[in-house]
């Protein structure tokens, strides 16, 4: 059966007595606002039986009303190219293999509830996911409010209020990630990166999304990524034939491992939420480590290369001091003509900060 909605339709099923699943999107949509129900008069369109629904553990006729959403079926939005954001209603209780596999344009979705469950692989290669956000009441042991540091727990969830700066991390801010709607929460973001950059489906877990515990997890699979070696599973790669890195290049692989570090790090201390002081340190370091002007320069080129538009991410690595009095006049010279505002930026920050600038920058901006 097929039901029709703004941004195009869902081929659906019933799926037992008191619900539906919907089995395949189609549509050309960049956005899309998965309905929490369909109509009873809908279901019962073209069919010769009578629809019932089960109410209070009594089956009763089911002629008008509606039957909630509750699972997206596998493959629902498979290799959808142009989808961009996707709002799922709290009535959805299971969400399968692939729901949103291969979508290349995927940015965020916003999950309404928290009572979901996630079958495998369900963002493969969605590699521009920025924000996989739970909505919903909070669930965990501690029911009480209590603010640490510009931290709001509320029911064990991690959520963010005011903005502290320590040492030149912005804590507890709420920062704009360039996703299609609101701007994305810290607990969103860092769940995309676990789906889409740590290989760690086991974190997409909706009731434990945000808790202390949850970002233990996260914060360990982070660590365990940075201590390994910039060439393991080169080999793997080498005598499987995978073609996940854009050469077989043991070097162009070395810089790729790298620069899937610092992503990981600057997003970390861009969101530092329950970050351990040991942790905020490395990640530190290692971004210090790999700036313009040392031995390779993976945390310059992500900047560069990936986040000249996005302004929360040039000016973490400005704060935490990857460009400096020495380095200043070569990055600003690398800065892309496609970024001014983070030249601009840059030039502000070295004028600032070193007592320097360059005239003729400044005219040519």
């Amino acid at each position: 059966m097929e039901y029709v909605i703004p941004e195009g339709s869902f081929q659906y099923g019933k799926l037992g007595r008191d619900g539906i699943e919907l089995v395949q999107y189609q549509g050309l949509a960049g956005h899309v606002e998965i309905p929490g129900e369909l109509p009873c008069e809908e279901i019962m369109k073209g069919t010769e039986f009578e629809i019932t629904r089960e109410v209070e553990g009594e089956t009763v006729d089911c002629a008008h009303g509606s039957f909630p959403v509750k699972a997206l079926a596998k493959k629902v939005f498979l290799s959808k190219k142009y989808l961009r954001s996707v709002v799922v209603p709290a009535s959805v209780e299971s969400v399968g293999d692939w729901a949103f596999a291969y979508c290349d344009s995927l940015r965020e979705v916003t999950f309404l509830g928290r009572n979901v469950q996630f079958g495998k692989d369900v963002f493969k290669e969605c590699a521009g996911l920025r924000c996989v956000r739970f909505q919903g009441e909070a669930t965990g042991p501690n029911t009480t409010s209590l603010q640490e540091g510009g931290i709001v727990k509320e029911g064990g969830i991690v959520k963010e209020s005011s903005i502290v700066k320590e040492g030149g991390i912005v804590r507890g801010s709420c920062k704009e990630t360039g996703v299609s709607s609101n701007a994305c929460d810290g607990v969103g973001a860092l769940m995309a990166a676990a789906v889409t950059q740590m290989d760690a489906s086991y974190l997409l877990d909706a009731k434990e999304a945000g808790s202390p515990e949850w970002l233990g997890k996260w914060d360990a699979r982070m660590l365990t990524i940075l201590h390994a070696t910039d060439d393991e599973g080169y080999a793997k790669q080498i005598l499987c034939g995978e073609e996940d890195y854009e050469s077989a290049d043991l070097e162009t692989y070395l810089r790729n491992s790298r620069k899937r570090k610092v992503r990981l790090l600057l997003l970390r201390l861009l969101w530092p939420m329950e970050l351990s002081p040991a942790a905020e340190k490395e990640c530190r370091e290692y971004l210090l480590s790999h700036t313009m002007g040392c031995a390779t320069e993976e945390t310059w080129a992500v900047i560069r290369d990936e986040y000249g538009n996005r302004r929360e991410f040039y000016e973490l690595f400005a704060t935490l001091g990857c460009l400096t009095k020495e380095n200043a006049p070569e990055i600003i010279a690398e800065t892309r003509q496609d970024c001014p505002e983070m030249k601009a930026y840059f030039l502000r920050y070295q004028a600032e900060h070193f007592g320097t600038t360059g005239f003729f920058d400044d005219m040519e901006l």
